[in-house]
């Protein structure tokens, strides 16, 4: 992907075979930024407030929000990385969300290249999907590590939830996102 410490850009096939184009992807300190905005609001804020036992996720709104406009590699980084920091903020999980963060990145990095990134309801599809998997990943990897079994119905449930909770905040966040660029551009024309 790089040459020369230079972005090439993302492979992608054609009907007229393969290509490139520019990477148009967030910048990697912004990821960052709002990453670690995220877990710590997470970690530190919305415990507080469940519904129905599930806690929103930011993070993983950030994780999907950057993979659907990466490459399957920055998409991947992100989500190891992010899996990385939410499994040192939390206690006993082992490497379980480190390992379904990635997987979730990389599905949702390939979900995205059948798909408009910036169309709500597709981007509130991606989510409620890379919730589900997630979930389901970060609990086989829990079972494997012996955390006792039982309670699938509970846990299924309550990321059932966390989906909706998720989704809903993206199109939200997508929609103030948007507002508020168009009232930049709008200052900006005068």
């Amino acid at each position: 992907m790089f040459r020369n410490n230079e972005p090439t850009g993302v492979r992608v096939n054609t009907r007229s075979g393969p290509g490139t184009i520019p990477f148009t992807g967030p910048e990697w300190w912004v990821a960052g930024v709002f990453l670690l905005a995220a877990l710590l609001l997470q970690s530190e804020v919305l415990h507080y407030f469940t519904f129905r036992g599930a806690q929103l996720s930011i993070a993983l709104v950030v994780i999907v929000w950057y993979a659907v406009r990466a490459d399957f590699l920055r998409a991947g980084a992100c989500g190891f990385i992010a899996g990385i920091l939410e499994d040192a903020l939390s206690a006993q999980t082992g490497a379980a969300w480190t390992i379904s963060s990635t997987f979730t990145a990389l599905f949702a990095s390939m979900l995205s290249r059948w798909l408009f990134a910036d169309s709500p309801p597709a981007a509130a599809a991606v989510v409620f999907a890379a919730t589900l998997l997630r979930r389901m990943i970060f609990w086989i990897v829990m079972a494997l590590q012996g955390y006792p079994p039982g309670y699938a119905r509970l846990h299924f449930h309550q990321a059932l939830w966390e989906a909706l909770l998720n989704a809903v905040f993206m199109v939200v966040a997508m929609i103030v996102a948007r507002q508020l660029e168009d009232r930049r551009e709008e200052r900006r024309s005068r």
